[in-house]
Order: structure tokens, then sequence, then C-alpha cells
């Protein structure tokens, strides 16, 4: 190679910066080869210097400088993969304020402040690349940026958080309820000690915040977007649906509408017959629906070491390949030029129309199905199909699945049917999507 070096600093040595570096160092004649030059890590600060100095010994410079290292003149790309909010806003800002390319997998930091860098990296001339942010190892954020340019984006849905797609995968296999297979999957090291994030939908909408910036060239708008995660889904409700022909999976849905974009992360029932539906453990995959090319799935380990270094290894190429260009001719961070971003408004969820699972637990006696219809075509929610099903001497469980309804009128027709005397308990609701 006759181009000199570029030369990086890894802010974070744990999972992510091992497997980082492992893939650097293992592939780099490749790599080289890719980029036109050889990409070599200069520098490394971590909270933890020791597992980095295990590693490095005296090759390279290991300390806990964070701000040291964000600010070193040999320094050209800056990846940051010490994760959180606060301290990673910083660093990052002011690596793009010392005029330094930066390449990052935290979601949580663009979903809250993406506008924010993605602004002063445009003002600086610098590029913020993050492929590792958004379903690990697979190039969903390149698909959608780059390969679908051509297309005006419809929707994207994806399952984007292997914890709970592995949590409710376990609970439809095993017949196991939500709490035990969460045991499991903490024990399994697939979930956190505390798991909030992945299973309140949380890491999902951060996620999907990007994806529909990418999809829809709007601003990140994370507060915007509705979730609701997976800790109340009884069993049974996962027995029904499998039964019926469908499965649940945690979606992240954002759906370009007339009047706006819907935003929503949710346990949503799927056709079984669907490959998205029958991706299983802790693996991701984003469906992406274009005028051009119709349906396109991508597929993949969403997490991981080195699934997520490929991703940030190929950031890392990327900018390097475009390390010299004129800022004006790059790709733009959120796929459509920064002045031409689009004012979309975000529905809120009473304004959503999709399709419905509800589940009434009900005296058997005569006229409860007619009262419930009623109350429903009142509503202008219309029945697609209906099971019944006896729970006990005297009690039946009803599943209606309806057509596509608006969100605030079945909200309003289960507050109805809920204040009926013949109801023992609330009214199950899960979100329906055919992805057609």
């Amino acid at each position: 190679m006759n181009l000199k070096p570029i030369k990086v600093g890894l802010l974070g040595f744990g999972v992510v910066g091992g497997g980082t570096y492992s893939v650097l160092t293992r592939n780099a004649e490749e790599i080289a080869r890719r980029a036109g030059r050889n990409i070599d890590i200069v520098r490394v600060a971590t909270r933890t210097p020791s597992k980095a100095k295990a590693v490095f010994g005296e090759a390279l410079p290991v300390d806990d400088d964070l701000m040291g290292l964000v600010s070193d003149p040999n320094i050209d790309i800056v990846v940051e993969l010490i994760g959180g909010e606060t301290q990673a806003r910083e660093l990052v800002m002011q690596a793009i304020a010392n005029g330094k390319h930066v390449v990052t997998a935290n979601k949580a930091l663009l979903a809250m402040h993406g506008n924010e860098i993605f602004a002063a990296a445009s003002k600086k001339g610098v590029m913020v690349a993050f492929e590792a942010a958004v379903a690990g190892g697979i190039p969903i954020v390149k698909a959608i940026r780059e390969g679908l340019t051509a297309n005006r984006i419809q929707w994207v849905a994806g399952i984007i958080n292997g914890t709970t797609n592995f949590i409710l995968s376990e609970m439809r296999h095993r017949g196991l309820p939500f709490e035990t297979v969460l045991s499991e999957a903490q024990r399994l090291g697939y979930a956190e000690a505390d798991p909030t994030f992945d299973v309140e939908g949380v890491d999902a909408a951060h996620k999907l915040t990007l994806l529909a910036s990418l999809a829809f060239g709007i601003r990140v708008q994370f507060d915007k977007a509705y979730t609701e995660g997976i800790t109340t889904l009884k069993q049974e409700d996962i027995g029904h649906a499998e039964r019926l022909g469908y499965r649940i999976k945690l979606l992240g849905i954002a759906k370009r509408r007339s009047n706006g974009i819907e935003l929503r992360v949710h346990p949503t029932l799927v056709p079984a017959s669907k490959l998205i539906a029958n991706v299983e453990g802790a693996m991701n995959a984003v469906l992406v629906k274009g005028d051009a090319i119709g349906e396109t799935m991508y597929y993949g380990a969403g997490a991981g070491a080195e699934p997520t270094a490929s991703a940030v290894v190929a950031d890392l190429v990327d900018v390097t390949r475009m390390h010299t260009s004129d800022p004006e001719n790059r790709v733009p961070h959120l796929a459509f030029q920064p002045n031409a971003l689009a004012d979309f408004d975000i529905l809120p969820i009473s304004e959503i129309r999709t399709s419905y699972y509800l589940r009434f637990n009900v005296e058997d006696r005569p006229g409860v199905l007619a009262d419930l219809t009623r109350i429903l075509a009142d509503k202008s929610i219309s029945i697609n199909s209906m099971v019944q099903e006896q729970k006990g001497e005297g009690s039946a469980a009803i599943i209606i699945l309806t057509h596509e309804a608006r969100e605030g009128d079945v909200v309003d027709a289960i507050r109805q049917i809920e204040n009926l005397g013949f109801v023992h308990s609330s009214v199950t609701r899960i979100r329906m999507e055919n992805l057609s």
C-alpha cells in the first residue's frame, strides 16, 4: 500500500472493542485491499485499561484518558464503543470538533442526540458512521442508505432485539412463562442483569428511530416512538396465536401514511408463513418494502463480538475510502441531503391503523357474543375471524381477529367491553401485521 495508514483510536475495549481488534488483525490484508490502505489501531482508552493492556502490552498506548484520545492529533478516526449517553456524547462531540471522523455502535446515543451530532459533523466536514448501532452485523444501514436509494420506502418492520426474540422463541417452543425464560436468558448471557431496556422495547425503539430516519428522510425523533415491551405477554396468547397460524414477535415498525409516519415497537402477531415469523433465538431480521423493489429481508446476528465488529470494520473501511473526498459528495448521514429532510408528523399511537388480536374472558351464557360484536361494530371494527374456547364451567375465552382498524377506536371499544358485567378480566389486545 502506497498511502499512509489510517490511524484509529478505540474508545472502550469491551466485547465489541475486543472483536474489532480481532477482526482488524486477522483480516488485515483483506481489509487493506478493500480500503486501499492499512487501517491501524494506534491508541486505546478505556475505563478499565487492564484488559486492553493484557492484549496490547507495550505495542501501543492504553490508558483511561478518554478525552485525551479524542484530542490526540495522531488519530484520524475515533471508534466509540463505551455505550451510554452523557459521556459518550461529550466525547463524540469533542472528536467532531477536533476534525475526527467517528464510528459508533451506540444506538442510544444517536437516538437521543443524533440530530445534534450529525449537524456538528456536517458543519465540520467529517463522517459519523453507525452501521453497528442497528441490528449488529446485518448491513441494514448501508442497504437503506445506499442500496435502496432509488425506492420510495413504504415501511420497515424488524426483529431488532435479540434478547426479546430469544425469550419469545423459548416461550413458544417450551411452553414456559416469561419470568422463567428471562432467568434462563440472563444465565446464558442473552439478557442483562437489569433487562429493562430490552424487555420493555426501549433498545428496539432506539434502533427503529434510526431506521425510520434513513427510510423516510426525517429527523431522529425517539421521543415520539411508541414503545411497548413483552413483560405482560401470557403463554396462553402465544399458544392461541400458534393455533391460529401466527407467531408473536416484538417488532419495530415504521410506516409511511398519507397523514404522517407510524413509529412503534410492540408485540405483534405475524403470519407463521412469513419468513420473519420464523426468525428464532437471538437472531435479528429486518423487512423493508420499497415501491420499486418490493419486499426485501435482511437476516443475521444482531449482537456478539465479531458480528458487531464486522459492522464496525465495514464503517472503518467506508470512512477510509471517503477520507479525502469532498464532504459535499459523501453519502449523507441519514441518506437524504441534510437540507432536504422532511417534516412529516409522527402519528400518535391512537391514530395508527392495523389489525388486532382480542381475547375476552367472559361468562358462558347467551347474549355475550352479541354484546361484544355490537360494541365493535359501533366503533367500525370489522371481525375477520373468531374462536371460542371453554375455560371451565360457566366461563369461556373468546378470541377475535379484526380487520384493520384505528387504534383509538379499538381502545374505546375495549373500555366499554371491560365495563360489561360478564367480562371477568381485562381484555388482552395484541396488534397484528400481515407485512404485505
